[in-house]
C-alpha cells in the first residue's frame, strides 16, 4: 500500500499522464539516420514547397473576374437613355455637308444634331471627321450621318468613311475583360462605292462592370452586321447615308472582381507542406529500404 501511495504522489508519474496525450511524440536520436539521399530528397521539398507557395502567393494577390448573365435593366437611373459617342471620318465629304440625325420608336426624330459634336476639316477641307456624344433611348431606333441637315443637297455625295470609335454608356479600362465594346473601331470603308449607303445592325448588350470595392460601372457591349447599298425609288437614286440601326438585348452580362478567400490561401499553404512533406518521407523511406535490402544481398554474396 505504500508503495502504491508512494508511485501516486512520485512527480515522475504526474508528468508521465499528461504525456500520454501528446500527438507530437518524439524519435529516439539512436532510430534517426541521416543520408545523401534524404538530404537530396530535402533540399529538392524545399524547392519543390516555395514554387508552390509563390504560385499560390501569386493566386491569392491577383483578381479573378467572374462573369455572370441574367435578364434585368442594370441602370435604372440612367431615366431611360444610353450614352453615345461616335468618332468617323469621311475623307471626300465637305463639313458643311455632314450631319447626324437620330430618331426612334418613342417619336424621337431629330436631324442635324449639334450639342456636344465636332467637325474637323480634313484633306484641306475637302474632308470631314465628325465627333459626337449624344444619347438615345432605350428602345429599337437608329441614328446616322448624312447630308440630310444640308441647306443645299451635293449632286454625288461621297458616303466612303472610317470608323474610329462607336461606344456605348461609360468606357471601360479593366485589363482581361473581352469583350465587343468597340466593335466597329477601325471599320475601313475607303473602297466602297461612293454613292452607297452603308447599314449597321447593332445589337447592344447591357454590361455592368463590379469592382472589390462593390462600385459598378454600366457599359455597353455590342454585335455588329453590316450591308452596302445603292438605293433608288420612283422619283431617282436616294441620297446615301450611314445608317446605325440599333436593338437592345434583354440579356446583362455582369463582370465581378473577386479575391480568394484568406482561409482558403492559408489551408492550400498547410496542404502543401504537409503533402509534400508526407510524399517526401515516403519516397525516401523507400529508398532507402531498398538500398538497405541491397546491401544485405550483396553481403550474402561475399559471405
Amino acid at each position: 500500500v505504500g508503495f502504491a501511495i508512494f508511485t501516486f504522489f512520485s512527480p515522475y508519474s504526474s508528468l508521465s499522464f499528461p504525456s500520454r496525450f501528446d500527438v507530437y511524440r518524439k524519435v529516439p536520436k539512436d532510430l534517426t539516420q541521416p543520408t545523401y539521399t534524404g538530404a537530396f530528397i530535402s533540399i529538392c521539398c524545399c524547392v519543390f514547397m516555395l514554387f508552390l507557395f509563390l504560385s499560390e502567393l501569386t493566386g491569392f494577390i491577383a483578381t479573378e473576374i467572374v462573369n455572370e448573365l441574367y435578364v434585368d435593366d442594370p441602370d435604372k437611373d440612367s431615366g431611360g437613355k444610353i450614352d453615345v459617342s461616335l468618332n468617323i471620318s469621311l475623307p471626300n465629304l465637305h463639313c458643311d455637308l455632314v450631319g447626324l440625325d437620330i430618331q426612334d420608336e418613342m417619336g424621337r426624330h431629330e436631324v442635324g444634331h449639334i450639342e456636344n459634336s465636332m467637325k474637323v476639316p480634313l484633306n484641306n477641307g475637302h474632308g470631314c471627321r465628325f465627333e459626337g456624344e449624344f444619347s438615345i433611348n432605350k428602345v429599337p431606333g437608329n441614328f446616322h450621318v448624312s447630308t440630310h441637315s444640308a441647306t443645299a443637297q451635293p449632286q454625288s455625295p461621297d458616303m466612303t468613311h472610317i470608323i474610329h470609335k462607336l461606344a456605348f454608356g461609360e468606357k471601360l479600362q479593366v485589363q482581361h475583360v473581352q469583350g465587343a465594346f468597340n466593335a466597329l473601331g477601325g471599320a475601313n470603308r475607303l473602297q466602297s462605292n461612293a454613292l452607297a449607303s452603308h447599314d449597321y445592325i447593332l445589337k447592344i448588350v447591357p454590361t455592368v462592370y463590379e469592382d472589390l470595392g462593390g462600385k459598378q460601372r454600366f457599359s455597353y457591349q455590342y454585335t455588329v452586321a453590316n450591308k452596302e447599298y445603292v438605293a433608288y425609288s420612283h422619283t431617282g437614286r436616294i441620297i446615301p447615308a450611314i445608317w446605325f440601326r440599333y436593338d437592345l438585348s434583354p440579356i446583362t452580362v455582369k463582370y465581378t472582381e473577386r479575391r480568394q478567400p484568406f482561409y482558403r490561401f492559408i489551408t492550400t499553404i498547410c496542404a502543401i507542406i504537409g503533402g509534400t512533406f508526407t510524399v517526401a518521407g515516403i519516397i525516401d523511406s523507400c529508398i532507402f529500404t531498398a538500398s538497405e535490402a541491397w546491401k544485405k544481398i550483396q553481403i550474402g554474396k561475399m559471405s
